[in-house]
C-alpha cells in the first residue's frame, strides 16, 4: 500500500476526527481488520457481525502499533498520539476508502466471479499476465465485503494490473464490490446451485452474478462461459464487446481435442489469433474453461501466444483446491476441501473417474446454503458417482445421507454413511488401500482437511 495521509482519509470516509490528535499530514501504509495483525503506521478497522464487535480491539491494535482506528461511536477516552475517527459504519468506510484508493491506479482490472471455478480462474488468469506485467491478485478467500476492499488497498505504485476475484451469497453483493473495483474486464464462470438457497432459482443468481455488468467501464469487455446455458444466453443482449470461451464451436476461444495424463491435460486452443497447443498442470477436463479465460484475458491485454501458453505451465492451485498429495504405496488423495457445490462436486468425481487407479474412494461431506433442494442436489450427485464408477464413498454429514442412498441405488459397491468426520476415521482406516485414489471434498464449513491430515498420517510418504 502507498502511503495514505490522516487528511485523505477522512475526505474519503467523510469522516470526523475525535481526541486530541489533529495531524492531518499523519500517514498510514497498511490497513487491517484484525488486531493482532496491527503493525506501526497501520489503519484498524473494526468490523462489526452478529457474535463479535471489532470495537473491543481498538486497545489492542493502538498499542500493537496502529496509528489510528475507524470508530463507530465515541470512545470512554482517547490514547495520545493516535487518531480516531467517527464514521457510521466501519464497514461501509472500509468500502469508500478502498473505492477512493483504487481511483488513485488507473490500471486496468479484471473482476471474476461465478459459482465455480472463481479462484481457479483468478489464479490462472494472474498466471499468465504475471508473464507480462506485475499483477496484483486475491489472496486466499479476500472475496467478500469485507476482504475485497482489504485486497485493492495492496495496490502499489509497481503494480500495472489486477486481477479480482469477487465471491457473492446474496443479490446486491457483486453490485457493492464491483463499484468500488470498477473493472475493465468482467468475468463470469459459470451459473451453478451455489447460494441458490438465498437467491431461489438459477435465473436470480444469473441476475446477481451479472450486476458487475453495472460498473463495467466504458469500453470494457465481458468474457464468459459459453458452455454454460444461461451465460451463452446473454450473447448480443449485452451493450458492449463480449468474448465466450468454452468447448463448443460458438465460443471464440475454445478447446478441442482435449486428452488427459498423470498430472496435467492436454488441448488444442483455438482462438481468433490462431491455433496452439496448449498443456494445462491440473487434473480434470473442466480444467479448460479456467485456461480459455486465461487465453482471452491474455490476448485482450496484447500478450503472445508463447507467453499465455507459457503462463498456464506456471499456474499453481491454491490451497486445498484440488492439491494432488502423492503418497507410498501408489496412493493419491486429491484434497478440494476448500469449498463444493453440486457442480465442483461432479468435477472432482470426474477427476477421481480418470483416474487410473485399482481403486477409487470418494470422502465426501455436506454441501450447505441449497436450501429445499438439498436433498434431491445431494441425491444427484450420489447418482453420478455411479456413473463415474467410483467403488467406495465415505459420505460425511446430516446432508449427505442423501449421497450415500443414491450412491447405493446407482451400484456404487462400497457405501458407508458417517454422521461426522469422527465415525470417518475408523472407516478410512479399515478401507484405505494400495493403488488407490481418494478425493475428498466438502462445504468450508466440514472442515474435511481434518480427514486429509488423517489420510497423510496413515500412509506414507512418497
Amino acid at each position: 500500500m502507498e502511503r495514505l495521509t490522516l487528511g485523505e482519509i477522512l475526505t474519503a470516509v467523510n469522516g470526523t476526527l475525535l481526541g486530541q490528535f489533529n495531524d492531518l499530514s499523519a500517514t498510514v501504509d497498511s490497513v487491517v481488520t484484525d488486531s493482532r495483525k496491527a503493525l506501526p503506521d497501520a489503519l484498524f478497522v473494526p468490523l462489526v457481525g452478529e457474535r463479535f464487535d471489532g470495537h473491543a480491539y481498538i486497545n489492542a491494535a493502538l498499542d500493537a502499533g496502529a496509528a489510528g482506528c475507524f470508530t463507530a461511536r465515541e470512545r470512554e477516552s482517547y490514547l495520545p498520539g493516535k487518531f480516531y475517527i467517527k464514521v457510521a459504519s466501519p464497514l461501509r468506510a472500509l468500502r469508500d476508502l478502498a473505492a477512493y484508493y483504487r481511483a488513485k491506479f488507473p490500471i486496468p482490472l479484471i473482476g471474476i466471479t461465478g459459482s465455480v471455478g472463481k479462484t481457479t480462474t483468478k489464479d490462472m488468469v494472474a498466471a499468465v499476465l504475471g508473464m507480462k506485467y506485475k499483477v496484483l491478485k486475491t489472496e486466499g478467500n479476500m472475496n467478500s465485503r469485507e476482504g475485497m476492499p482489504l485486497t485493492l488497498l495492496r495496490l502499489n505504485n509497481s503494480h500495472e494490473i489486477a486481477v479480482i476475484e469477487m465471491g457473492m451469497s446474496q443479490a446486491g453483493e457483486i453490485d457493492y464490490l464491483s463499484a468500488i473495483a470498477r473493472p475493465d474486464v468482467a468475468v463470469i464462470t459459470n451459473i451453478g446451485d451455489a447460494h441458490i438457497e438465498n437467491l431461489g432459482s438459477r435465473e436470480n443468481i444469473l441476475k446477481a452474478k451479472c450486476e458487475m455488468f453495472n460498473h463495467l467501464k466504458k469500453g470494457g469487455t465481458a468474457i464468459l462461459n459459453g458452455d454454460d446455458e444461461l451465460l451463452s444466453g446473454l450473447k448480443d443482449t449485452l451493450p458492449f464487446e463480449t468474448v465466450f470461451y468454452g468447448s463448443g464451436e460458438q465460443a471464440q476461444y475454445r478447446a478441442k481435442d482435449i486428452s488427459s495424463g498423470q498430472s496435467s491435460i492436454c488441448c488444442t486452443a483455438v482462438t481468433p489469433q490462431g491455433e496452439y497447443e496448449m498443456e494445462i498442470p491440473a487434473l480434470g477436463q473442466h480444467m479448460i474453461y479456467p485456461a480459455m479465460t486465461a487465453a482471452a484475458v491474455g490476448a485482450r491485454f496484447g500478450m503472445t501466444r508463447e507467453q499465455i501458453v507459457e503462463g498456464i505451465l506456471q499456474f499453481e492451485p491454491t490451497k486445498m483446491r484440488m492439491n494432488v498429495l502423492r503418497r507410498g504405496q501408489n496412493i493419491t488423495i486429491l484434497n478440494d476441501t476448500y469449498n463444493a457445490n453440486p457442480q465442483s462436486m461432479r468435477a472432482a468425481i470426474g477427476v477421481l473417474g480418470d483416474s487410473r487407479s485399482a481403486f477409487k474412494m470418494a470422502v465426501l461431506g455436506d454441501m450447505f446454503e441449497l436450501g429445499s433442494l438439498a436433498p434431491a442436489l445431494h441425491s444427484g450427485v450420489g447418482e453420478y458417482l455411479g456413473k463415474a464408477g467410483i467403488h467406495c464413498l465415505v459420505a460425511v454429514g446430516e446432508l449427505s445421507k442423501h449421497m450415500a442412498a443414491a450412491a447405493r441405488s446407482a451400484g456404487v459397491p462400497m457405501v458407508f454413511h458417517c454422521p461426522d468426520k469422527g465415525a470417518a476415521i475408523p472407516v478410512l482406516k479399515e478401507n484405505v488401500r494400495t493403488d488407490s485414489t481418494i478425493l475428498v471434498k466438502a462445504s468450508r464449513g466440514m472442515a474435511m482437511e481434518e480427514l486429509v491430515d488423517y489420510l497423510k498420517r496413515i500412509t506414507t510418504e512418497d
